[in-house]
């Protein structure tokens, strides 16, 4: 068994913390049909907390990991809604991001909610200010 922390602002003692990050083909599922569909040229994105240890082996605190997921600029595209990236006047060239693929948005970009999946935000097609391959080599700023 993988050890996850729990973030703090999950109180309810029969949410494991095994149960915060989908694994497998069940979990997913259950995720993906939990989380709402984005509508229209918006997207759902799930920030990059990155890794819940320090390099020299320090578990980082809940309060830590949260402020990390609340104020990072870097996310991966879990769902677009159905009308992203159609407009030919504003995007020319066809999309600049796709499902699955990490992109860095701004700070305030977008309405945050949280699930025991963690936190998400919903954003527009058009506040991606980039795409990145390896989201651990943009470090938070908080």
């Amino acid at each position: 068994m993988t050890n996850i922390i729990k973030p703090a602002y999950i109180e309810d003692e029969t949410i494991k913390s095994e149960d915060i990050i989908p694994k497998g083909p069940e979990q997913t599922k259950e995720y993906l049909e939990m989380i709402p569909n984005p509508v229209g040229y918006r997207m759902l994105v799930s920030p990059y907390s990155g890794p819940k240890k320090t390099k020299g082996g320090i578990a980082l605190s809940d309060k830590t990991l949260e402020t990390i997921e609340m104020t990072t600029v870097v996310g991966l595209v879990v769902k677009m809604g159905d009308l992203c990236y159609q407009d030919k006047d504003k995007f020319p060239k066809g999309p600049w991001c796709k499902e699955g693929q990490f992109i860095i948005y701004g700070r305030y970009a977008g309405a945050r909610f949280k699930t025991k999946f963690g936190e998400h935000r919903i954003i527009n097609d058009d506040e991606i200010i980039g795409t990145i391959d390896k989201p651990e080599d943009v470090l938070a700023l908080f």
